[in-house]
């Protein structure tokens, strides 16, 4: 287990100096990913339509609901290894 949280910590590290910057929906599942391996299922108020940014990280975020901790931390890991 702390193995995956060091190559967790190890990833976001790394997704801080990608070479290129990932497209927007990739970006998204970035984010997605690292607030449901951090914090857990999406419990926030969805965002109004006028804030588009927020929304789309809100619906993002909505997707991988459900997913443990350690799932999400992996598929990170994963993620930001295939950008690097």
């Amino acid at each position: 287990m702390s193995d995956l949280n060091a190559d967790f910590e190890a990833a976001v590290a790394q997704s801080k100096n990608l070479s290129e910057r990932p497209d927007n929906p990739t970006l998204l599942k970035i984010y997605a990913l690292y607030k449901q391996a951090t914090v857990g299922d999406n419990t926030e108020k969805k965002p109004s339509f006028s804030d588009v940014v927020g929304r789309a990280k809100w619906e993002a975020w909505e997707k991988v609901k459900g997913n443990d901790a350690d799932a999400a931390k992996q598929q990170y890991i994963d993620l930001i290894a295939s950008l690097s």
